[in-house]
């Protein structure tokens, strides 16, 4: 009766642990069927978990700041991909290339940022 407490309490632990891993959150918020690239100056770069953000300021027609937030992946596959905590500083120039969001909000999640060195982070 004991053992088969405890195989029901690992199996339970397993099931919750995939389920929360697949919970995560959804990326339906964002557009996946278009992408629009902006270019502007970094203003902020939240290096953190579950998902490392790149704030850039960009300039619109009329000369106005526009403030983008972009949803990039966690710290683990960002270091993979060539992204460190100061990979991006204040003031850098830089082009990304995402998938905006559906509400019209300005951001996205990233697909390309060229670096201002001209490097490309994908």
């Amino acid at each position: 009766m004991r053992k088969f407490t405890i195989i029901r309490l690992v199996g339970a632990s397993i099931f919750g642990i995939g389920v929360s891993a697949q919970a995560h959150h959804s990326h339906a918020m964002f557009d996946h069927d278009q992408e629009v690239t902006i270019t502007g100056k970094v203003s902020d770069m939240a290096f953190t978990n579950p998902h490392v953000f790149l704030y850039v300021d960009v300039e619109d027609e009329q000369g106005k700041v526009v403030k983008y937030w972009i949803e990039m992946s966690n710290i683990p596959n960002m270091i993979r991909r060539g992204i460190g905590a100061k990979t991006f500083e204040i003031g850098d120039v830089v082009t990304v290339n995402m998938y905006p969001l559906r509400d019209g909000r300005p951001g996205g999640n990233y697909n390309t940022i060229v670096g201002p060195d001209g490097r490309i982070y994908d």
